[in-house]
């Protein structure tokens, strides 16, 4: 289980700024959180360090050409722990989730085109030992897409 670490009402501001602009530069963050340059680029160091913040692009999947997104829902036999982690090496499989409820393991399998979205579900995901049913939810439009999380 990952630590938990208290933020403060500093480290929030900061990382809802990163979270508007994660090249904003230090000089530019400091005066809207209070801080100096220097204390901004500690603060922003540290979140890094335990972390709690990582500063990635986050790329628009059709855009760059890659124009199929579905979730697919697995119920298994067994053990789900390895049948997340086996999907977990599947190159399209972009998010996988142990869950609760109708399904016990989630994933995003994002794919160029519906024939590389079958390719990926019947040869590889069906292929998993313990996997055995699977629904597919296909994106028709993504409405919202936020990275806010623990700053409200």
């Amino acid at each position: 289980m990952a630590a938990v670490f208290d933020l403060d009402e500093i480290d929030k501001a900061i990382i809802r700024e990163l979270q508007g602009d994660g090249r904003m530069p230090y000089a530019q963050i400091a005066p809207l959180v209070g801080l100096s340059q220097a204390a901004t680029r500690q603060r922003v160091n540290r979140l890094m360090e335990r972390g709690v913040v990582q500063i990635v692009a986050v790329t628009d999947p059709v855009g760059l050409g890659v124009g199929y997104q579905a979730w697919i829902g697995i119920n298994v036999s067994g053990d789900a722990r390895s049948v997340a982690e086996a999907l977990a090496e599947i190159n399209e499989a972009e998010y996988v989730v142990i869950v609760a409820g109708r399904f016990d393991v989630i994933a995003e399998i994002v794919c160029a085109d519906s024939e590389a979205f079958i390719s990926v579900v019947n040869d590889r995901v069906r292929a998993i030992p313990g996997v055995i049913d699977i629904e597919t939810l296909h994106y028709l439009r993504l409405v919202k897409q936020t990275y806010n999380w623990g700053t409200g």
